[in-house]
């Protein structure tokens, strides 16, 4: 199994096969509108501006399972990223990251991390084979892995 073969809804319904994103640098994050993180929107804005020609998708998640942090429709949170930090990235449905319910999608990336996600803007990088390379807790910067972001898209 890889990265490839999942697909997820967008907040807006279209449905987004991950294949497409063969040959990119993916972070993918676990995301909250009313989180002590939330502001990380800005700097995950900027690394998707400043990498994505290079090959960077920036892909959020919503979650309302950390401290009931995201309690509106998936559209509502699209439409707060949008307009309090001008979020053009992709915003996906809300979804569960842990536990019986969670997304298929991060019970793979946790099981090839062999982390946990703990709370809100856990993030993941994957590289442009669609390995997983790292995983970061909230309280890493977007801006503070750019380093890392920039030697994958190398």
């Amino acid at each position: 199994m890889s990265i490839y073969s999942f697909s997820a809804r967008k907040a807006n319904g279209e449905t987004v096969q991950f294949n497409q994103y063969k040959d990119r640098v993916m972070l993918i994050v676990n995301t909250a509108s009313e989180c002590g993180f939330t502001p990380q929107y800005a700097d995950l804005q900027s690394l998707h501006e400043s990498y994505k020609e290079k090959g960077l998708v920036v892909l959020g998640f919503p979650c309302n399972q950390f401290g009931g942090q995201e309690p509106g429709t998936s559209q509502e949170a699209e439409a707060f990223c949008s307009l309090n930090y001008g979020v053009t990235f992709p915003i996906f449905e809300k979804v569960d990251v842990k536990g019986p319910e969670a997304d298929p999608i991060f019970t793979y990336l946790t099981e090839e991390t062999g982390g946990e996600i703990k709370w809100n803007f856990t993030k993941f990088l994957v590289d442009r084979e669609g390995r997983v390379v790292k995983q970061y807790d909230s309280s890493v910067k977007p801006l503070d892995i750019a380093s890392d972001v920039e030697s994958l898209l190398a």
